[in-house]
């Protein structure tokens, strides 16, 4: 199954990325690691995480606090948000 990031997503994901490498240095590389490993696991089993709201899912990052929150639409998975998971919960139901 194709996958397909929103543009609005990857600034969220480059965010985060850049401010845990601003942190500590290579922070950021393990943040890059888990989402890609968490990506890989979205589109090998789609249908195995939990809807957030409606046809929208949600998988959890392990070691960081953020989720995917994604969409399947016919054979594409659409990545919506790169959630921090303590901060404005519901900003992204408009995309």
């Amino acid at each position: 199954m194709t996958m397909e990031i929103l543009e609005i997503a990857r600034r969220e994901y480059n965010e985060a990325k850049e401010f845990y490498e601003a942190e500590q240095r290579g922070l950021g590389s393990q943040f890059e690691k888990q989402i890609r490993h968490s990506l890989l696991r979205i589109q090998q089993y789609p249908q195995a995480w939990p809807p957030e709201r409606k046809e929208i899912r949600r998988y959890i990052v392990h070691k960081f606090p953020y989720k995917i929150l994604y969409s399947i639409q016919d054979d594409k998975i659409v990545v919506l948000a790169f959630a921090h998971l303590h901060r404005q919960p519901d900003y992204w139901i408009d995309r």
